[in-house]
């Protein structure tokens, strides 16, 4: 089975220069726990709650921009990628969300070891976060 037929699509999307309260809220209203970030059409970064939570909220600084917070030059994988690349990649790079990229490299959607448990295999998740939480 490929990504693009488990990821979550369209990609929910922030910029680099909106505050990190905002995202937050972003986050909430379409339920989910990270956002592409992108400069104009140019994926730079991704930011997730747990970024949110400690790297921002420790010093109440939640009007900062994104981009102070945001990990920078994401780990992607393609669309037309097999999931069980995807899900190896994200154990490997121990994260558990993954932007997902066309072949010209504009972000499509989102995939998630939730969205693997869910749609393909709860062992395959599984696995991915057992070397998640292994190596941390």
């Amino acid at each position: 089975m490929e990504v693009r037929n488990v990821m979550s699509s369209p990609a929910v999307v922030a910029n680099p220069s909106m505050p990190i309260r905002e995202a937050a809220l972003l986050m909430r209203a379409h339920g989910v726990g990270a956002l592409a970030v992108l400069a104009g059409d140019d994926l730079v970064g991704v930011v997730t709650d747990r970024d949110i939570v400690t790297r921002a909220m420790p010093d109440g600084a939640v009007d900062r921009p994104v981009g102070e917070v945001m990990s920078p030059d994401p780990v992607t994988c393609r669309a037309d990628q097999p999931v069980v690349v995807a899900s190896e990649v994200m154990g490997e790079m121990q994260i558990r969300r993954l932007p997902v990229v066309n072949g010209d490299r504009r972000i499509v959607g989102m995939i998630s070891l939730g969205d693997i448990a869910e749609n393909v295999s709860e062992e395959l998740a599984g696995q991915a976060l057992g070397e998640i939480t292994e190596m941390r």
